[in-house]
């Protein structure tokens, strides 16, 4: 456990200094300003906890940064209680977090599984009773290629803000999950939020686009391990299994950097622009080598 720790410090550290590099080519304004968070002015409620990355003196445990989950996330939140924040280790999982990460990944599986075959409806036109067995295999499929991409990304967030001395914790939303269940039964479309990872504790602007930064170049590492299995496996049924992998790693870091709303892209502009346009680019490249380069979509099809 102790080697484990003292690895993923090393790899939050390493993140740190290719941030540090992107950085470096912006202007060093913070050499001649004073600390601009010092200057904000306190608001006068915290009833709508703002997401714009100002410093806030906390009189105790507050939510004031939520990552939502990477797949249309943020359209149908549902209320939650307030969290019980623990005291336990940096790999502190609470049976509630389990449980809330394992009902999110087998219903965004099996949303998954009905996408694949184009929703029931039509599945059963076109493929009859076969159709109760291609669902399941496309189950399967969707927990192995799309699951980890999910599943590494909100715990890329976790971890991260862990890091920085935040409590954090996910947590499904059971709107979003029947929600997007439900619409890729019968329209084959997936459109869900599975949750959320709530993040409590003082961070300053660039912790802040850290912590969003962490989702997406999970993303980027994942697709970077799937590419070798990818290219060794190609005109395969594992090769498929790579092409799935890879198109869900570009998708999911891509819409993630998209600058709006809850998205992670929002939080990482508005912390630092070179390294926004820096990772929106490599993803713009990611998807269009994995799911729109003629070759690629021909094989995937």
């Amino acid at each position: 456990m102790k080697h484990a720790l003292l690895r993923t410090l090393k790899e939050v550290h390493w993140l740190e200094c290719f941030v540090a590099m992107v950085e470096s080519q912006k202007p060093r304004t913070d050499l001649v300003e004073d600390d601009p968070f010092a200057r904000t002015t306190r608001p006068v409620s915290h009833a709508g906890v703002r997401d714009d990355g100002n410093w806030r003196t906390q009189t105790g445990p507050r939510v004031v940064q939520v990552q939502f989950s990477p797949f249309n996330r943020g359209f149908t939140q549902s209320y939650r209680p307030a969290p019980t924040l623990h005291t336990g280790s940096f790999w502190h999982f609470s049976q509630t977090e389990l449980k809330d990460l394992g009902i999110s990944l087998l219903a965004f599986s099996l949303g998954l599984a009905f996408v694949f075959n184009g929703g029931v409806l039509r599945g059963m036109l076109n493929m009859g009773p076969d159709l109760f067995v291609a669902i399941p295999l496309a189950f399967l499929l969707g927990l192995v290629a799309f699951g980890p991409a999910f599943i590494i990304h909100e715990l890329a967030h976790k971890f991260v803000a862990k890091y920085y001395g935040c409590w954090a914790e996910f947590r499904a939303d059971p709107a979003g999950l029947r929600t997007g269940v439900m619409i890729a039964f019968f329209v084959g479309f997936l459109f869900m939020a599975p949750g959320a990872v709530m993040v409590a504790g003082n961070v300053n602007r660039r912790q802040n686009g850290i912590i969003a930064l962490a989702g997406p170049f999970s993303n980027l590492i994942l697709w970077g391990i799937g590419l070798p299995f990818y290219a060794l496996f190609a005109g395969t049924t594992l090769g498929k299994v790579g092409l799935l992998w890879l198109v869900a790693n570009a998708i999911l870091g891509a819409f993630n950097m998209l600058p709006f709303g809850p998205l992670d892209g929002r939080k990482i502009k508005n912390w630092s622009e070179p390294v926004f346009w820096t990772f929106l680019t490599i993803f713009i490249a990611l998807v269009y080598y994995s799911l729109l380069n003629p070759e690629v979509l021909a094989g995937l099809i």
